[in-house]
Order: structure tokens, then sequence, then C-alpha cells
């Protein structure tokens, strides 16, 4: 798992892991799988307050504080959705909440996701990223670090 790498670096693994597709076609599968492995979210929290808005899809996103730093844990009834906040979990679970508000993600461009995305899914995208940099502000502000 990517928990000792730094945040940069789950970024460029998840380049490289696209890069190794030659086509799109190829890519969504890829996307697809790594939905497969999201750790599913409570039953308790899937509700809509924790629906995120702006997706076309239902997207489930939750998130607590423990120890300083952001737990994710995500769902969505759409594969490919699925698959876009499994890898927004993976570059942003487990971080602090200033790691995850100052996060470049200019990695989704370089893996080339946005430009192949539908506009609504790339809304969507961008409504995922928003709601955690949200809650990574609401942790900072409640002074939730070590």
């Amino acid at each position: 798992m990517s928990t000792t790498m730094t945040l940069a670096q789950t970024q460029q693994e998840l380049i490289d892991e696209f890069a190794m597709f030659s086509d799109w076609q190829d890519r969504y599968e890829h996307l697809i799988e790594l939905g497969k492995d999201l750790p599913l979210i409570a039953p308790e929290h899937r509700t809509d307050d924790n629906l995120v808005r702006g997706c076309q899809s239902r997207v489930w996103l939750f998130a607590e504080p423990k120890s300083g730093h952001v737990q994710f844990t995500a769902d969505s009834d759409a594969m490919i959705t699925k698959g876009i906040v499994a890898l927004l979990v993976r570059v942003y679970n487990d971080r602090t909440p200033q790691e995850i508000r100052e996060a470049s993600t200019d990695f989704i461009d370089r893996i080339g996701l946005r430009e192949h995305l539908s506009p609504n899914r790339a809304n969507g995208l961008s409504a995922m990223i928003d709601q955690m940099k949200r809650y990574a502000l609401a942790f900072s502000a409640n002074g939730d670090r070590s």
C-alpha cells in the first residue's frame, strides 16, 4: 500500500500506471479495476448527507480525522465513477488536511483523464476533489492535527 509514499509519489505512480496502457479502452478498464479495489464505505455512511453534489452518478464520500490525517471511504453506483473516486481516495487517503488542501491535481491531466471524460463526468470529478478539499479544510479548522 502507498501509505509510506508521499502524495506526489502516489500521483506519479498513477501517472506511470496509466502510461502502461496505449489506448483509452484499456485505461477505462484499469479505472474500473481500481473501483473494484475501493474499500467499501460503511452502510451507515451511505447517506444523502455524504452524496457528492454535482455528480451525475450517485457518489458517497465519507471522511473522518484520525491521528491528524484524513481517512476517506467512498462508493458509487456507476463503475467508471467508482474508479474515479477510488483513484482520488488512493491519492488523498491518510494524508494531513494541509497536504490535501495544497495538493496539485495536475496528475489528472497528466493521466489524460479529464480530456477523456464526458462533461458530466468531468464536473463530477471536480465535485469529488472539491468535496475532499472541503473535508480537509473543515478538519484543519477544527484543529485536528498531530
